[in-house]
């Protein structure tokens, strides 16, 4: 077992990021956080980093809405740890059936064994052009009829190192295997460790947009309600960031690219959302676009960084067309370093990272172990719903443009930062939804069938956390704002 620091509580966790977000640390009062991390098995504080992180996130919710409804007390936040780790597995079925989470060729593999140079790598391989072009490095035919035994026998002549390296360079999604000692040393992490875990910046100082009023609400209203959420994001934590701010009653309009493909879970992911597809790359796209913009409080999107700023929609441009509005930006590796523009979802971060070699060493286990649940991409997801809310209130405030940068890397520190769990600490049940009773849950129908997922796991005293809108698909819903 690690013997670094011990790990830190729920508490203060949440009492440092609401300090950083530099929010009114009287409101922290107003915070109960309950349970324990009896399902969650990891060596990591997993439980901490989510409950704080949600309970932030509609703890800036009521101060929203405590803004906006001044003749009303500020609404109390109550958060469960075990309901939020429920939540942070992403569980969800579609007519009683659990969707698969992986592709067959997704996952970790011994390299190197051929050339004596043994190694990890982790592929992720869940979109065909990221599955094919892994296939064609390693010589063999693209397409799903190749075996993973294919793709373990080819990585035996390549070292982990040289494999990350050329498939980094050809833009593909692969990790190789590092200690968190060799990952402290990399240039990234060093890059990394400059930048601050919610990064909250004014894109227009100097200049500075007026504050935006906010449309009144009822006070039974939820605290986010009749503002808009332009959300441009499909995998996991950008989704996660926009569903949270919909449970508070913001009214997001998820925006897909026709071309691009989708995973599983939009089935869950898009609670609480509408649908509709718009194709960038074309006039008619970028007309639509810039209309919706007009029209949002919040732009948020997960894009690799660089590619949205060529189709002339990075946060400098928002900033000038949309004057006042909040952008948010989620990446895998943050902004500056030699990865600055590096491809990657979570697995693949705890890979990089050392998470992956620490728990198997915590547990005793050959080979490396992930956490056990994708913590990266929801506690992401939670903190931007946090600094996009905080910059919300600022923009009331101050006035300004603003832009909200998370990172799953800098998330990763995060958690290593908060300490380790010790042996004595650990849950005996792994962390698994087979032959366990997921709870709760709530069946609801929705346009992919009929969805049994969790709900949202914080609780507000006067307007419980919703998601009012049932998943559609893509493209279900015109792409504009409701009247």
């Amino acid at each position: 077992m690690n013997t670094t620091s011990p790990a830190l509580s729920s508490t203060a966790v949440l009492d440092a990021l609401w300090r950083g977000s530099g929010l009114n640390v009287h409101a922290l009062d107003r915070v109960h956080l309950m349970g324990s991390c009896e399902h969650s098995r990891s060596s990591f504080a997993v439980g901490a980093a989510a409950q704080a992180g949600v309970a932030a996130a509609a703890l800036a919710a009521t101060e929203i809405g405590a803004a906006r409804q001044p003749g009303l007390a500020p609404q109390g936040v109550s958060v469960n740890m075990e309901h939020v780790l429920a939540e942070t597995t992403g569980y969800f079925t579609l007519d009683d059936m659990q969707p698969e989470a992986w592709s067959p060729l997704s996952g970790l593999y011994t390299c190197g064994a051929a050339i004596g140079q043994p190694g990890w790598v982790r592929i992720h391989a869940n979109f065909d052009h990221h599955r094919d072009g892994a296939l064609r490095m390693l010589g063999l035919p693209p397409g799903s009829q190749t075996s993973r035994q294919q793709v373990a026998q080819a990585l035996h002549s390549w070292n982990a190192l040289d494999f990350e390296a050329q498939a980094t360079e050809a833009g593909l999604v692969v990790a190789a295997v590092r200690s968190m000692k060799e990952w402290e040393a990399h240039p990234q992490s060093i890059a990394l460790r400059a930048q601050p875990l919610i990064s909250i910046t004014q894109l227009d100082a100097g200049r500075s947009a007026a504050p935006r009023a906010w449309p009144a609400i009822a006070s039974e209203a939820l605290p986010l309600e009749g503002l808009r959420v332009l959300d441009l994001t499909r995998i996991l934590a950008g989704p996660v960031t926009a569903r949270t701010l919909a449970a508070y009653g913001a009214d997001v309009l998820m925006v897909n690219a026709p071309h691009l493909p989708n995973i599983e879970a939009i089935a869950d992911l898009s609670r609480g959302k509408r649908s509709a597809l718009l194709d960038l790359r074309t006039a008619d796209g970028m007309a639509r676009m810039r209309q919706l913009l007009d029209g949002a409080h919040v732009f948020l999107q997960g894009y690799r960084p660089g590619s949205l700023q060529a189709l002339g929609l990075g946060a400098e441009t928002v900033a000038r067309m949309a004057p006042g509005i909040v952008c948010a930006s989620l990446s895998a590796y943050g902004r500056s370093g030699p990865w600055g523009d590096k491809r990657g979802f979570d697995s693949l971060v705890q890979t990089v990272s050392g998470m992956n070699l620490a728990e198997a060493e915590a547990f005793g286990d050959l080979g490396p172990r992930a956490l056990p649940m994708q913590l990266l991409d929801y506690g992401a997801g939670f903190l931007l719903a946090l600094g996009v809310q905080a910059a919300l209130l600022r923009q009331a405030t101050l006035g300004g443009t603003w832009h909200v940068e998370v990172s799953l890397a800098r998330v990763a520190q995060w958690l290593v930062e908060m300490g380790r769990v010790s042996a004595m600490q650990q849950a005996e049940a792994d962390h698994k939804t087979e032959g366990w009773q997921m709870p709760f849950t709530e069946t609801v129908p929705s346009g992919f069938g009929e969805l049994c997922a969790v709900r949202p796991s914080a609780e507000l005293s006067r307007t419980p956390a919703r998601l009012r809108r049932p998943s559609v698909r893509p493209g279900t819903d015109e792409p504009c704002w409701l009247a």
